[in-house]
């Protein structure tokens, strides 16, 4: 059985929960933290992943991409994409028309694509995740920011599929952590509660207004600033030391990427030290050219430095209040999550916008995933979970096109702004023949700029006209589904015939004969065929994907065990030496011990030189030459030593006999050394009676 598994996939970490011993709880990583870094990191002989990948970070900053979550499914058009850049070490490049990372892995060049790189850290998460659960995961739930256009949720579900998952539902962050609100805290009236939920990550700030009733979600309105956010901060305050260590110590970090790395990495635990104290030291040594730096900053200077932030922290709390018609009086709680909700400054200002105390009754790192989870739950054929009903909020309106035939227009606003999903609606068009359909965000300007208004196409065939008649009347079936795609899901024929319907006579008597009328309906005909043309990858090359990623893998998993057993040949080299001038001494002659002696180093200058990288086979079999006579030598040291412990054993299993012996005896001399007087009292006794 596949336990349901949910992600947040975070700009700078990720965090995954499941759900199994009837609980759904966070998975611990590999390293014992409840997150991980989303990092993909390449090397001279395979991959890093994870927390691995930041290990090797900052000596590796070139081969390292993160903030994943950025570019799946950017265009290289978008003047996005040009932000971003700024926050990778690794060189961003345009690959067919998407964003994709240069790297070396093995000593070649290789471009991959952001669904590639983020396809790479799921299956990663999904390896953790099995680990735990001690079983196969298939289905999952990925939450992702509310500004993600179409293109970029289909990028995440096919990163999914090539990470060997189901992605039963992609699902706004927010919207996530509304749903673990709902159901974990479970104590809310028949009457909605108006909530705020406001999220301040890494990298996205986004607000979320929620009508909550027992059982039951419905966002009100979403609005988001996805250039705001943590990141921004971190880059704030190294901009400062950056310009102070060029005044102070005469060097310039921007020319180095590994010192600009450390000083960022510097930046983000002061920024964190700020948000509980005044003041906050950096002492970073050997930062670059030798040169050891350090410095201070106030609070005070960081909320200087970030005041353009803090002057648009109002804009998404307006525009959701906005779009959910509502004002910060109509509210009855105002919910914080992310990292960046500790700063000080934006609580305070938090505060202030919203006229009323901030809440945190959520986990603030976790409370995403632990709602994704939840969702991926509700989902599953197999587990029974607390019926909860949710839906949410439509960010641009989208509408169908055609070509004319029979109709005097050729499209319609059919998913309107602020519209609720999952939402299904029929439309009749009169068809003469085959055509085709299109699904177009309805108006390009409101788009973030480099954004497609194309969103998919259909082919709609089989389209048969009755005999004598011009057209044919066909059935759309067109949804926005649970995940916020945009689909046509079904296509028919219907055409008019005559059906006798029951006429309801309330007086008649339960004798008396049925009557039916003659009446004109529309009855389905022909199902139609539907060939989809959408934004997520073609099939093949999915494929093709898929089986790169099965082969990298296989490749990391043998250069790992490849070092295990060049590590394990290396400890064996150590330990046996040192044993056989110590404890293994008395069981080996001269003989063995100058043989084995010299095998040793053999293979210890094997190991330094031509050995140093090789197969894994090698390593075994080296390992296995020296077991073959280190392994007589130590069984004749355990021999030795269970000799011991049995005779020790025997022992004291004598001496325990010998003392039980002796115990015994000495209760029964006891015994009888009182028996007589208990005979004179007897005695006594009677003599007295």
């Amino acid at each position: 059985m596949s336990a349901p598994f949910g992600i947040d996939l975070g700009s700078n970490n990720s965090v995954i929960a499941a759900a199994f011993k009837n609980n759904i709880d966070v998975v611990v990583g590999e390293i014992g933290n409840r997150s991980t870094a989303t990092l993909v990191g390449f090397n001279a002989k395979a991959r890093s992943l994870g927390e691995n990948a930041k290990i090797q970070q900052t000596s590796n900053v070139k081969n390292t991409v993160g903030n994943l979550n950025r570019i799946i499914g950017l265009s290289a058009d978008s003047p996005d994409f040009e932000i971003e850049k700024k926050y990778f070490t690794a060189p961003l490049v345009a690959k067919d028309s998407e964003v994709a990372a240069k790297v070396r892995l093995a000593g070649e060049q290789k471009e991959f694509s952001a669904t590639q790189l983020s396809a790479m850290f799921i299956n990663n998460l999904k390896e953790v995740a099995q680990n735990t659960v001690k079983g196969k995961i298939t289905d999952v739930v990925i939450a992702v920011p509310a500004w993600y256009s179409e293109k970029q949720r289909q990028a995440v579900a096919d990163a999914s599929r090539i990470a060997g998952l189901n992605p039963v539902r992609i699902v706004n962050e927010v919207t996530a952590a509304a749903v673990g609100y709902g159901v974990f805290k479970n104590n809310f009236p028949d009457e909605p509660k108006k909530i705020a939920f406001v999220d301040i990550g890494y990298s996205t700030y986004t607000v979320s207004i929620a009508a909550i009733k027992k059982g039951e979600l419905k966002i009100l309105g979403t609005a988001t600033d996805k250039h705001f956010g943590g990141r921004d901060f971190d880059y704030a305050i190294t901009e400062h030391f950056a310009k102070e260590f060029k005044s102070k110590y005469k060097i310039d970090i921007h020319t180095n990427p590994k010192a600009f790395h450390r000083v960022l990495t510097a930046a983000e635990k002061v920024k964190k030290v700020l948000s509980a104290n005044t003041s906050a030291p950096i002492n970073i040594e050997s930062v670059m050219d030798d040169v050891d730096v350090s410095s201070t900053m106030e609070r005070s200077e960081l909320e200087e430095y970030v005041q353009p932030l803090l002057d648009r922290l109002h804009v998404p709390v307006e525009a959701a209040l906005k779009a959910a018609g509502l004002t910060t009086e109509d509210l009855d709680n105002v919910e914080v999550i992310g990292g960046c909700t500790r700063v000080p400054s934006i609580k305070a200002r938090l505060v202030e916008i919203f006229g009323k105390p901030l809440s945190s009754t959520l986990n603030s790192d976790e409370a995403i995933a632990r709602g994704a989870a939840f969702i991926c739950a509700i989902h599953s054929p197999t587990l029974r979970v607390r019926p909860f009903k949710f839906e949410d909020y439509n960010p641009f309106s989208v509408s169908y096109f055609w070509d004319k035939d029979e109709e005097d227009v050729d499209h319609m606003e059919v998913f309107p702004v602020g519209s609720t999903y999952p939402s299904t609606k029929i439309i009749t068009l009169y068809r003469s023949k085959d055509f085709e359909i299109s699904a177009k965000y309805t108006h390009p300007e409101a788009l973030p700029k480099g954004t497609d208004p194309l969103i998919a196409k259909w082919k709609v065939t089989g389209v048969k006209v009755p005999e004598g008649e011009d057209s044919v009347a066909v059935k759309l079936k067109l949804r926005m589904d649970p995940s916020g795609f945009y689909t046509v899901e079904a296509a028919y024929t219907v055409v008019e015939k005559i059906v006798q319907e029951l006429v309801e006579n309330p007086e008649a008597k339960e004798d008396d004969e049925p009557e039916y009328k003659d009446v004109k309906k529309l009855v389905k005909q022909d199902d139609l065929v539907l060939e989809a043309q959408t934004l997520s990858l073609p099939e093949a090359l999915r494929n093709q994907y898929f089986e790169e990623e099965f082969k990298m893998v296989a490749n990391d998993k043998l250069v790992s065990e490849t070092e295990e057993r060049k590590n394990a040949l290396e400890e064996y080299i150590y330990e046996l030496r040192g044993k056989l001038d110590d404890i293994y001494a008395p069981f080996a002659s001269e003989q063995e011990k100058t043989k084995l002696q010299g095998l040793l180093t053999k293979t210890e200058d094997w190991l330094y030189d031509e050995g140093d990288d090789t197969t894994k086979a090698k390593y075994i079999a080296k390992y296995e030459e020296l077991a073959r006579t280190g392994n007589l030598i130590r069984g004749r040291y355990l021999a030795k030593q269970e000799e011991e412990k049995q005779a020790k054993r025997a022992k004291q299993e004598s001496k325990f006999a010998q003392e039980m012996a002796a115990k015994i005896a000495a209760d029964r001399a006891a015994k009888e050394a009182e028996a007589p007087k208990k005979d004179d009292d007897v005695v006594m006794t009677e003599e007295l009676d």
